[in-house]
């Protein structure tokens, strides 16, 4: 070998250990930097067994034979049935892989559906821990660490939608109580009870401070911060001090008595107003993730009508699963959309319009409570009421029953219109999937506003879908329409229709009455109680899909009609007044349903 050729190998050799040396010393800083910007996913495992905790150590950048091999056991278990033995391997998976999308969806599949079915429908409270826990999972971890993956919002959302807003499990109605006595105290401020017109409610929500820091430097709020960590140990803490406010104003036992005396001393003024609005924005932003920016632009976008100012759109009932599953699909669409056609997004959107659509068809939700106002001491009406029964009420678990909101049509309209337009293809003579679901959603739509006896809405509607789907079916008059459609209804009797049908033929029957067209108000509410007998003898076996009786569908019909601004208060009080002078068995009947659910015992 040359002179010149081994000085070259040498100078080479001395250089490559130059840089060797070099780029390991910059080793422990560059990890450091890949920590502090958390770009670092393959952390430790904890409490797992050896062999694992082995293999994935001495196998380094193999860990993703380990995750595959781990995957396909999960997978396989639960096939087997084993869900439990299959979550703790979701577990570590997530922990070796966490920007691994497809797993998260599988463990929050695993323990909102699989899990909690294993759990016996007499244990509604345990089951609802694993769904919980269910979307949880995803809303605070997966998401946070995938924000890009729109499987996770669709997923996140339809749990929402399907699980908990839907009639599959036994336990749905305690899941639906439970989201919505969870949320029902952020949604009013201090002063006002929950309004479903509260409009100003929820721009203070979005204009809330974000941050502790802003908060606490406020000089109007800082006394009423002092005050309350003068009157209990338990606002010391800063991390806490928001969650015990909102559990101190719900539940005031729990604390000390000079806590709850600071509330009082501050009441009605502008410090406590303020607070209680930051803190009941702050729970939402961090502990249910939900922006109330977006929540307020939601409200704005979908929101149900003003019957009283058609331009008008009032907030949602954020109490409804459906109007998570919007919130969680549509922030999908926004962070994780593309341009580009694909199924994950087309069925996001779905999940957008078909929340609309649940809205629309059961979106009202009324909770029973011991405390509940009497419908026929309402003064809604303006009708003389009788007076208050000596009894007092006696403690109530609380039910939830969910009933049609008309007031969302225009909402849905005009989503699906949107997403028909989006995914609108050239080539197809056809209607396609989301126009077929439209034109069957339309002429639901045209029968519920013929019941209710809203029947320019319903001639709207209908024209409507006389001009997008010119079919046969839809030339003939709207009276014969709604006759022929009602009678198709019952032909294909399903739990969700005969919900709706009986509710709004109860409705119509109540609106004849009032306008004084007895026989059809009679003939309707014969209708309605077959409908409900058909019902009853085809379901009353399978308890998810149970009815209440029809004492109560009337009550509720009865408090859906006084409540509907979209008929005159001189309307509403003739009905009232008519029931009371012309029908008093009807209002004994009333009155011994509502006596009824006061004392109902839990």
């Amino acid at each position: 070998m040359r002179l010149r050729d081994t000085i070259i190998w040498f100078v080479c050799v001395l250089l490559a250990v130059v840089l060797l040396i070099t780029a390991g010393t910059q080793l422990d800083y560059i990890n450091s930097q890949r920590q502090e910007m958390k770009l670092i996913t393959n952390e430790p495992l904890e409490n797992a067994p050896p062999t694992l905790a082995f293999a994935t150590v001495a196998m380094g950048a193999f860990r993703g034979l380990v995750v595959d091999i781990l995957w396909m056991r999960a997978d396989k278990l639960k096939d087997e049935g084993q869900f439990f033995d299959a979550k703790q391997l979701a577990e570590w998976i997530t922990i070796l892989q966490p920007r691994f999308a497809a797993v998260w969806d599988f463990h929050s599949w695993n323990m909102a559906y699989n899990i909690s079915v294993a759990i016996p429908a007499t244990q509604p409270q345990e089951r609802w821990r694993w769904v919980k826990n269910g979307y949880e999972l995803l809303r605070d971890k997966g998401i946070s660490l995938n924000p890009k993956s729109i499987v996770l919002y669709r997923q996140l959302a339809f749990i929402f939608q399907h699980k908990i807003g839907g009639v599959s499990d036994d336990a749905n109605r305690y899941y639906k109580l439970q989201l919505a006595t969870a949320m029902e105290p952020l949604l009013s401020s201090p002063d006002n009870q929950l309004d479903s017109d509260n409009n100003k409610y929820f721009e203070a929500l979005a204009q809330a401070p974000a941050g502790w820091r802003e908060i606490e430097n406020d000089a109007n709020v800082r006394p009423l911060i002092k005050a309350l960590r003068s009157a209990d140990r338990k606002f010391t803490e800063r991390e806490e001090f928001v969650g015990n406010y909102l559990s101190l104003r719900q539940n005031p036992s729990r604390f000390k008595p000079a806590a709850f005396k600071t509330i009082d001393n501050f009441r009605g003024t502008k410090a406590l107003k303020k607070f209680d609005t930051f803190a009941k924005a702050y729970q939402l932003r961090n502990v249910w993730k939900l922006d109330p920016v977006l929540m307020q632009k939601l409200n704005k976008l979908y929101g149900p009508i003003d019957w009283n100012d058609p331009n008008t759109r009032l907030p949602l009932d954020w109490r409804h699963p459906d109007s998570h599953a919007i919130y969680w699909a549509v922030k999908g669409l926004q962070t994780a959309g593309k341009e580009e056609f694909s199924i994950d997004q087309a069925n996001t959107d779905r999940i957008v319009v078909h929340g609309l659509q649940n809205l629309f068809r059961y979106g009202k939700i009324f909770i029973y409570r011991p405390s509940a106002a009497s419908l026929l001491r309402s003064k809604t009406a303006g009708a003389q009421t009788p007076s208050d029964s000596s009894q007092p009420p006696q403690r109530q678990m609380p039910e939830v029953f969910l009933r049609p909101d008309l007031r969302m049509f225009e909402a849905y309209n005009q989503a699906i219109l949107e997403v028909i337009k989006k995914y609108e293809d050239p080539n197809e003579d056809e209607y396609s999937s989301h126009q077929t679901g439209h034109r069957n959603m339309l002429e639901n739509a045209v029968l519920s506003f013929y019941q209710a006896g809203h029947r320019p809405q319903a001639q709207k509607i209908y024209n409507q879908l006389r001009q997008l789907y010119p079919e046969d079916k839809f030339r003939v008059p709207l009276d014969v329409f709604a006759r022929n459609r009602l009678l198709e209804e019952l032909g294909r009797l399903h739990v969700i229709s005969a919900k709706e049908i009986i509710q709004l033929l109860l409705r119509q029957s109540y609106f004849l009455y009032a306008i004084r067209d007895d026989e059809a108000a009679s003939g309707t509410e014969n209708l309605a109680k077959e409908v409900y007998n058909h019902y009853y003898a085809a379901y009353s076996a399978e308890n998810r899909w149970d009815l209440p009786e029809f004492p109560l569908l009337r009550y509720l019909a009865l408090v859906d009609v006084l409540q509907d601004r979209q008929y005159s208060l001189d309307l509403r009080r003739t009905l009232l007044n008519r029931i009371r002078i012309e029908k008093p068995d009807l209002v004994r009947e009333l009155e011994q349903q509502q006596e009824k659910m006061l004392k109902k015992q839990p």
